[in-house]
């Protein structure tokens, strides 16, 4: 599930300097971000390119492999269900609706997690501010004819272009940023895939220009669902949509709205995922973050 932990963020530019640096000074410490000189950087992953001799290190960050933690998370729940002794009861049903309305009268409550595709469920097409954007991610591979590797425990590396690292001559480097697509197809032609790798490899290699000497093995793509700019930033869409997608009206919420998590759902899941649970179960929608459901009333 956890491909390799430790992040590394070399500071580009003033702006993530400064950002990097509060961020450094006031981190829990359950979170621990080192601010590191040129010299224990590269100590890390040697010839990387630092512009202001300075790096941010997340010792405990971790990359994962996504559709293992999904899967994982689910037996959790199922342990979690198996323990309660017969009060919960999970269970995993695929079926295909035309309309959320068909699910009224078999739920007591529906919490709708479609992420980009929210916008295709009829009932909520058009009615939601969120924001698609297409994104690339690029399979990069170093030949057993090159010397050197990456290094054996390296970190990965977050900068304008992330590299993900999978093994010594295995990563993935991402993402491109295409807004306002519509194309949910994770798969990559070859003329978007020259475009991703002509965006990605300047951007990786200002910091890493070893990344020059590998070769493309493949691409894949996703859309995301990015929430509406705000006063308080780019926040994730949360609430009651029982007026939205026609439900009956006078009895409790049934239907809920989860999403807009944009690229940033692995940090927001958890933590979201249980307010939404509790105020599902008490229905009472005011049990949510205000920042969280304005965008109703701007809607």
């Amino acid at each position: 599930m956890v491909r390799r932990r430790g992040i590394l963020r070399p500071a580009t530019n003033a702006k993530t300097l400064s950002l990097m640096t509060d961020n450094a000074r006031n981190c829990l410490a359950g979170c621990e971000v080192e601010t590191i000189d040129k010299d224990v950087a590269q100590s890390l992953v040697p010839n990387l390119c630092l512009p202001l001799k300075s790096a941010f290190y997340l010792p405990g960050a971790m990359n994962v492999n996504p559709q293992r933690y999904l899967q994982a998370l689910f037996q959790a729940c199922l342990n979690s269900a198996s323990e309660s002794l017969g009060r919960t009861n999970i269970t995993l049903v695929k079926k295909s609706i035309d309309d959320v309305l068909e699910l009224e009268g078999e739920y007591d409550a529906v919490v709708i997690c479609l992420g980009s595709k929210v916008n295709f469920l009829p009932g909520l097409t058009g009615k939601l501010p969120l924001r698609t954007c297409r994104g690339v991610i690029t399979h990069l591979q170093l030949h057993e004819s090159v010397r050197g590797s990456y290094p054996e425990g390296g970190p990965s590396i977050l900068s304008d272009a992330w590299l993900a690292v999978q093994g010594p001559r295995d990563l993935h480097m991402g993402s491109t940023w295409e807004w306002q697509s519509r194309n949910h197809s994770p798969d990559v032609s070859a003329e978007e895939a020259s475009r991703a790798l002509a965006e990605l490899l300047p951007k990786a290699s200002a910091v890493y220009p070893e990344i020059d000497k590998w070769e493309f093995a493949g691409a894949r793509a996703g859309l995301r669902a990015m929430p509406p700019v705000t006063s308080h930033g780019s926040l994730p869409l949360l609430g009651c949509v029982d007026q939205l997608v026609g439900a009956a009206e006078g009895g409790p919420c049934k239907f809920w709205v989860f999403g807009g998590l944009g690229s940033r759902g692995l940090l927001y899941h958890g933590w979201l995922g249980k307010l939404i649970a509790k105020a599902v179960l008490c229905c009472k929608e005011e049990l949510l973050p205000s920042e969280l459901t304005s965008w109703k009333i701007n809607n």
